[in-house]
């Protein structure tokens, strides 16, 4: 297992911007990709961005191109989310995820976002 920690998180007015962070530790020699994931209040989990350990290739959610950039840091196993242009609707729990290529195999405990209009 690999364990994640974010950090980062708060509260923001409208059309600002935050830094996620995450650490990983334990088995980040089987990290293939991370990512981040967000959970609103009363709404499922969903993808919100994706990048390659080795690579750097990038992937994103429709509703957050153009405005957030997922970052790596291979000698510091940091993955960071740069967030710009923030939306009332960007409001959410933001995760942390590790993935072997096969499964996830690790999930951070969740930094709160909170942007206020």
């Amino acid at each position: 297992q690999v364990q994640l920690q974010e950090s980062g998180g708060g509260l923001v007015q409208a059309g600002g911007s935050l830094r996620l962070s995450c650490v990983a530790s334990g088995r980040t020699f089987s990290i293939d990709h991370m990512g981040w994931f967000r959970q609103a209040p009363g709404k499922d989990r969903q993808f919100v961005a994706a990048i390659t350990w080795t690579g750097g290739s990038t992937s994103y959610a429709d509703s957050v191109k153009g405005r957030f950039t997922i970052s790596r840091d291979i000698a510091k196993n940091m993955v960071y989310l740069q967030m710009n242009s923030l939306k009332p609707e960007d409001t959410a729990v933001y995760y942390c995820v590790s993935h072997d290529g096969s499964n996830y195999n690790g999930w951070g405990q969740g930094a709160q976002v909170t942007v206020s209009s």
